[in-house]
C-alpha cells in the first residue's frame, strides 16, 4: 500500500510553504500525497496563487503523513474547531504529524505538540510555548513522530528530511540532486542573526500587523483550552 501524505490548504496560505515540500514528496516511491481542504473550492494562497485540493476534511483517508504549512491564514485556523478536530483525529492514526513554518502554531492549538520540540518562523517561534511547546531553533526539528521545519523555504530541507527517514539517505539525495536543490543566496540575510539589526527591524515593521493579528489569535486559542 502507498504511503500516504495530506497536507493542509486553507486561504492565504504561504504556497511556497506547501509547494515547497510537495515538489519532494511527490519524488518519493510508492506515496501518494493528498492536498487537503474544507471544501473543493479553489483555495487562494497568499499572492493570489489558487491552488485546487483533492479531497476535504470529511472525505480524506487515514494519512500516513499529515502536514500544516503556515501563512497569514493560518491564523484563523488556531480557533477554528473544523480543522483542530480534523488533526487530532488525523494525528491518532498518522505515523508522522508534520508542519512547516507557522503551521506548527496549528499543531499546538490542536494539542499535539505539548513537551515536544518544535520549529517554526522566527518571527513566531516564541509563541510555541503558549501551547505547550519548547521552540527550537533549527531548520529542522525531529521529536518522536513530530517533524517540523523552519521558515518558508526551510520546507524543502524537512521534506528531504522526511525523505531520508522513510527510505534512506541516498533516495533523499537522489531528490535532492533532481531538483537541484543547492542553495547559495546572494546575500546572507535568511536569518536575523546574519541579516542584522537594520534589516531586522525592517522585516518586522512590514510583518507588524500580522503578528499582532497573530499574537492575538494565540491568546485566544489558549483561553479556549
Amino acid at each position: 500500500m502507498a504511503f500516504r501524505i495530506g497536507m493542509l490548504l486553507f486561504p492565504d496560505i504561504m504556497q511556497l510553504d506547501m509547494t515547497g515540500p510537495h515538489e519532494v514528496f511527490t519524488k518519493f516511491p510508492d506515496t501518494e500525497v493528498l492536498l487537503i481542504s474544507k471544501t473543493l473550492d479553489p483555495v487562494v494562497a497568499g499572492g493570489g496563487m489558487r491552488i485546487l485540493p483533492d479531497v476535504t476534511y470529511g472525505d480524506c483517508p487515514q494519512l500516513d503523513l499529515v502536514c500544516v504549512p503556515g501563512g497569514g491564514g493560518m491564523n484563523a485556523l488556531l480557533t477554528d474547531e473544523e480543522t483542530l478536530d480534523f488533526l487530532r483525529g488525523q494525528a491518532q492514526g498518522a505515523r508522522y504529524v508534520t508542519s512547516v513554518c507557522t503551521g506548527s502554531l496549528v499543531l499546538g492549538a490542536a494539542g499535539l505538540l505539548k513537551g515536544r520540540r518544535a520549529a517554526c518562523h522566527w518571527m513566531s517561534r516564541e509563541m510555541l510555548s503558549a501551547f505547550g511547546a519548547i521552540p527550537d531553533p533549527a531548520r529542522v526539528v525531529m521529536d518522536g513522530n513530530v517533524i517540523s521545519g523552519g521558515g518558508v523555504t526551510a520546507g524543502i530541507d524537512f521534506a528531504l528530511t522526511v525523505a531520508g527517514e522513510l527510505f534512506g539517505a541516498e533516495v533523499a539525495k537522489s531528490i535532492q540532486l533532481g531538483i537541484e536543490y543547492n542553495p547559495q543566496p546572494p546575500f546572507e540575510a535568511g536569518s536575523p542573526e546574519t541579516a542584522g539589526a537594520e534589516i531586522e527591524a525592517i522585516a518586522r515593521s512590514a510583518a507588524s500587523a500580522r503578528q499582532s493579528e497573530r499574537a492575538a489569535a494565540v491568546r485566544a486559542a489558549t483561553e479556549t483550552v
